[in-house]
């Protein structure tokens, strides 16, 4: 049990979640449609974060998910976007009340989480950090099962970071 709270804190990269993503930052969705929840999720890093180009980021994502859908299986999805202006890796997570069923996942399984990674040009180390670890997390299904169940976004970081205990 001590291991897996120390996991979820910190993985063995030193990817600390809580340095990119606060209770500001995450979102609880009504919409059922994935582009209606990737652009609701646009709109609260561009309100919520350092970027301020919305058109960029907007491009950015949308463009990635044209190249393979970013629903990695088991009700998750990661897009992610690398971009010239950002100065520093931010994540905004949503929960989706209803589940996204045109995610197009690589197991066909609606979307109920999505955490969605914008990071700088040259900021690849950090970048793929935090792929990892986003991927490494969620697949603990009880993990993926009490951030679904989460009432607000404290709660949601607490159990994420694993300081809700």
């Amino acid at each position: 049990m001590v291991e897996r709270n120390s996991v979820t804190r910190k993985n063995n990269l030193g990817t600390d979640l809580s340095s990119v993503l606060t209770p500001k930052l995450v979102c609880f969705l009504e919409c059922s449609r994935k582009k209606e929840a990737l652009e609701k999720m646009i709109d609260c890093l561009c309100a919520n974060s350092e970027i301020r180009n919305r058109n960029e980021l907007a491009e950015g994502i949308f463009h990635r998910e044209e190249l393979m859908s970013t629903g990695i299986g088991m009700g998750v999805a990661v897009p992610h976007v690398r971009l010239a202006s950002i100065k520093k890796p931010v994540m905004c997570a949503a929960v989706c009340r209803n589940p996204i069923t045109d995610y197009e996942s690589l197991d066909g399984a609606p979307v109920r989480l999505i955490f969605m990674i914008v990071a700088g040009k040259d900021q690849h180390a950090q970048y793929l950090r935090l792929l990892s670890s986003i991927s490494s997390k969620l697949k603990n299904e009880k993990l993926r099962n009490a951030l679904i169940s989460a009432s607000d976004a404290e709660t949601f970081c607490q159990i994420l970071s694993g300081k809700d205990k």
